[in-house]
Order: C-alpha cells, then structure tokens, then sequence
C-alpha cells in the first residue's frame, strides 16, 4: 500500500511540473499580466520670491523664485521627469541645493551674519531720515557694530572657516539644474502667467501629463511696523539714550489735551515691562498723547496692559486711536475723530493686577494717528505699549 502511494505522490508532482513547464514569460499573453498603469505626475510648488525696496517704498530689486518638486504614484520604478514653461524666454533654473548651502554658510557665521543685518537695516534707515539728531546717533551704532563685526570675523575659528571653505567649493561645483531634475528652482523674469508643465515617464516607457498655471505677482514692500516712543515708560529709552518715560507722550497743549501722566515706580518683575508704568491720578486731568507714522490702507493691532487701583466702583480707562486732525481732548470725543477706541471699567478687575488689551484698527488715507488716553474716577495705570501689522 505504501509503495502504491508514493508512486502517486511523483505522479502529482510530475505533473506540476509539467504544467508550469508551460508558462513562458516570452510569449504574448502568457504567463504575468502586462501592466498598464499610467504614473499620476503631481507636483508642488512653494514661493521663495525675495525683493528689496527703499525707505521710500521703491523697489531696488526682486528675485522672483519658486521651488518646484515632483512627484509620481510610480517614483519608485524609475521614473523621469521633464518639466516645461510657457513663455519660457528669460526663465532662468536654479539647483535645489544652492540656497541650503549657502543657509548652512549663514549658519556656521551666525554672530558675524546677524552683525552685517543689524548694520544694513541701520544704514537702509539713514536716506530717509530728516531729523539730523537721529541721524547722528544711527552713524554711532553703526560704527559701533563695525567694530564689533570686525571682532566677530577674527573670532572666527579655524574648524568653522574650514567648514564654511568646503561649503563655498560645493557651492562652485554645483551642477547646473535642468529641465528632468525632480526638484529645481525656477526664476522668472517678470510678474505674469507662466504655464508650468511636467510629463512623467515610468521605467516601462509609459508616461503622463500635468500643468498649472502659477501666477507671479509683483513684489510689494513690507509694512513697516510704526514706531511707538518710549512704549514702556522707561528712562532713557529714547533713540539717542535720553527721556524721563513721559517725553514721547507730551500733547502739543496741555490745556486743549490735559497735563501728560505722572511715572509710577515698582521694582523689577512687578510690571508688565521694565521698572516704570505710566500712572493716571483719579481726578482724570492727566492724559497720555502720542502721533506715530502708519501706512495708509494696513491694519493694526495696539496692545497695552492697565491696572485699576479700585478707590472707586465707577473707574474709567479709554485709549484711543484718532485722525491726526483731532485738535483737543473735547474733539477726541466726536465720532468723526475716533478711528478706533476702547475703554475698560474696574469692574471684575483685581486691584494692581495688570491686564493686556487690544485695538485693531485701519489706518485707511492717513499717514499718521494719534494714540491718546485719559482716565475717570480711579487711579490707573498703563504699560508696555506694542503695536504690528495684522496680516
């Protein structure tokens, strides 16, 4: 019985055997299925556009870059890419790596790198500044900084110039891009429309078609944040080194506007900034009055902190922004002077206790605003005045 059944245990294996002798790969048709998917081609694109413009808002120049990067649903069976752009006259690629490169040279050199930016945006304030005084003290800090760049640059140690040489080499043997690279740089000429193709072809030869249509716009110029005086109501913390905390916030009439604040002193940590905080006496006869450059058009957001003293249950603290016209305490109370206001009451409040607060508001045709506030019926505090851009 046994040699019955291992003589059919060869027979079935035989004939195994002689079935997959028939499966031959070279014939069409037979053996694997051929594959007849496509590759999906997408791609990514990101704007790295640079640009530089004047104090007077006139641009200097623009680097109008995107990084491109593709991508298949068969990248890994060998696919190639070819990418394509239209109009394509004047379009310059740039390798991938350049710009890393030279960010790990910025970083190898970071003390030398952020001394040469604090020189270039002192010097780019220079041409536009009217006031001689400013002028003056701009010149000194960047002297200074000469100074302590050229110390920066001979602290430099060996290992880190070393580093920064073979950066600067790869940088020069850098491999001009090309149109079949995965990720590249494309730099346009202009603003406008460009159509941005890219054809991906797998190993097997088969390949497809996608494009966008990437919109270059002109470059504008950033925003420039307002400039508040002595915002936390310090000493010394005016542009040449002077100011009692007050200097920055005196109204052109103390009559027409009310007598500026008094400073409130506390020691180091109590504050919301610094040592000193602006401090309104109950009787409400101080104010606190401040005209600041804007960009017409952008928006704002004013922040300050306040604290209430609580003597009274129907204390009052309003700040507000004005049109540049407002000639008086009682015309900053019309409607038509009032870009944006804000006004605070002691209630539910924890007496020294100080609270951040927030105005947003447009500038819209003025080049200037006025920031004033005045107090009722309790003793008030205010500190550390900031002010940005909202984007």
């Amino acid at each position: 019985m046994k040699k019955h059944l291992f003589k059919l245990k060869y027979i079935v294996l035989g004939t195994f055997l002689s079935l997959a002798s028939c499966v031959n790969d070279d014939l069409p048709g037979v053996g694997d299925l051929e594959d007849f998917t496509n590759p999906t081609p997408f791609y990514t694109v990101t704007d790295v556009t640079t640009s530089e413009f004047d104090c007077s808002d006139v641009e200097l120049w623009a680097k109008y870059e995107f990084n491109f990067q593709a991508g298949s649903n068969l990248a890994v069976n060998g696919t190639h890419y070819d990418w394509s752009v239209t109009p394509s006259e004047g379009v310059t690629l740039i390798n991938k790596d350049l710009p890393i490169l030279k960010q790990s040279i910025d970083a190898e050199l970071a003390s030398v790198v952020a001394l040469e930016k604090e020189i270039a945006k002192l010097e780019f304030k220079i041409p536009c500044e009217a006031n001689q005084d400013k002028i003056d003290v701009l010149e000194a800090q960047i002297a200074d900084l000469q100074v302590q760049l050229q110390l920066a640059k001979d602290e430099v140690s060996e290992e880190s110039a070393q580093i920064v040489a073979g950066l600067e080499t790869q940088i020069d043997e850098l491999v001009d891009a090309t149109l079949q690279d995965q990720e590249l740089i494309f730099s346009f000429p202009e603003p406008g429309e460009y159509t941005v193709g890219l054809t991906v072809t797998d190993n097997l030869g088969k390949s497809a078609y996608t494009e966008k249509l990437i919109t270059v716009n002109q470059a504008v110029p950033t925003i420039a944040v307002p400039e508040i005086g002595e915002p936390g109501f310090e000493d010394n913390s005016l542009f040449d080194g002077s100011g009692d905390g007050r200097d920055s916030w005196r109204a052109p009439s103390s009559s027409l506007w009310g007598s500026v604040f008094q400073i409130n002193t506390k020691s180091e940590g109590i504050l919301p900034e610094g040592t000193q905080a602006a401090k309104f006496p109950s009787d409400g006869t101080r104010s606190m009055y401040q005209e600041i450059e804007v960009t017409p058009g952008a928006t704002y957001v004013l922040t300050y902190f306040s604290a209430f003293n609580l003597d009274s249950a129907d204390g009052e603290m309003t700040v507000s922004v004005l049109v540049p016209t407002t000639g008086s305490y009682t015309e900053s109370l019309l409607a038509e002077n009032i870009i944006a206001s804000r006004t605070d009451t002691g209630s539910g409040r924890v007496a020294d206790v100080f609270k951040k607060h927030a105005i947003t508001f447009e500038a819209g045709d003025n080049e200037t605003v006025i920031i004033y506030g005045r107090n009722k019926n309790d003793e008030i505090r205010i500190d550390s005045f900031d002010i940005i851009v909202k984007q």
